[in-house]
């Protein structure tokens, strides 16, 4: 299917000219629904997909897209159009999976039927992984950043050394970080405990112990214990704004800059909980508990960052002999 039939997706009985546009507060518009009902981060990457999709069947947006009016060939059209762009397996499926998910949101408010719904949902994934993006980063370089954290003796200091050890030692996503609140944290004797709402509404609780569970007492320490955001936003010269949270953004820019200043390059949030994820496997902790801890979705998520079989891998090469000698160059 061409790009001419993706651009006419309502065919004769929804031309462009004929949808009313939608606005995103409105309930009978099934992506609007399908939107509301995701967690803040996977809104705002969805409705990034939606509108992919909308442009390339010819709308200015989501809103406007007659998502009723779209047939198996449709869906179809735009796997292939983003495959011929070059896009990853992930980003398609991720764009598949919000069609899905208006189509859905459409079946249940009663706008199409389930038939419709079974043809048009039927276009298979795109078959394909990747390694996980990032890196490890090392205990040595760990230590380096949290000692870069330490010795600012300002609040900013022990805040930051408390993001830090609970990206790594939790596993923490940027904005799981940022949406943390005191009503989130429990203390039972040295050890506390996390119960976050992370990705998909999934609810999971995290234990602290250890150098993990010593930064966060000493951020709580300086912070107090008054309801509020976890972690305050800064203001120059170390010093925080009390009951003001961070963003995403903002903690992203704590992890870089603590690096920065320890002299370790390219360290990311997602750096620190992908190192997590591998050093606990690394360690023997079984796979199942490992995604349970990092609320991954699936344990196919987790195997991703499973190093145990590169290792093998590097061993393996170790037993290949290539009978290879450089050429002594004449004197």
């Amino acid at each position: 299917m061409g790009d001419n039939e993706l651009a006419n997706l309502g065919g004769a009985s929804a031309v462009r000219g004929e949808v009313e546009p939608l606005s995103e507060g409105t309930s009978t518009n099934p992506a609007a629904v399908y939107l509301a009902g995701l967690a803040p981060t996977g809104r705002r990457s969805m409705a990034a997909a939606l509108r992919r999709v909308a442009q390339l069947c010819g709308y200015a947006d989501w809103q406007q897209t007659p998502w009723t009016a779209m047939r198996f060939e449709h869906v179809q059209a735009i796997r292939s159009k983003l495959l011929e762009e070059g896009a990853k397996p992930a980003t398609v499926n991720k764009t598949l999976a919000a069609i899905r998910g208006v189509l859905r949101a459409a079946w249940r408010m009663g706008q199409i039927d389930a038939e419709h719904y079974q043809r048009a949902a039927d276009v298979p994934s795109v078959a394909g992984s990747r390694l996980p993006a990032g890196r490890a980063v090392t205990q040595g370089e760990l230590a380096a950043i949290m000692r870069a954290c330490i010795e600012d003796e300002t609040p900013a200091g022990a805040r930051d050394a408390a993001i830090i050890a609970l990206a790594y030692g939790a596993g923490l996503r940027r904005a799981e970080l940022s949406a943390l609140t005191m009503d989130c944290i429990a203390q039972d004797e040295d050890q506390y405990t996390i119960r976050l709402t992370g990705k998909r509404r999934k609810e999971r609780m995290l234990y602290l112990d250890n150098g993990a569970a010593d930064a966060l007492g000493a951020w709580l320490r300086v912070r107090g214990t008054e309801p509020g955001p976890l972690f305050w936003s800064g203001r120059r010269g170390g010093h925080l704004t009390a009951g003001q949270g961070m963003t995403p953004q903002a903690i992203r820019d704590v992890v870089v800059r603590r690096a920065e200043q320890a002299g370790v390059k390219d360290v990311s949030p997602h750096d620190l909980r992908r190192t997590f994820v591998s050093d606990l496997l690394d360690s023997g902790v079984d796979i199942a508990t490992v995604s349970a801890m990092a609320g991954h979705a699936n344990i196919q998520t987790t195997a991703r960052y499973d190093r145990r079989g590169e290792a093998a891998k590097k061993r393996a090469a170790k037993a290949l002999y290539v009978p290879f000698t450089a050429r002594r160059e004449a004197k």
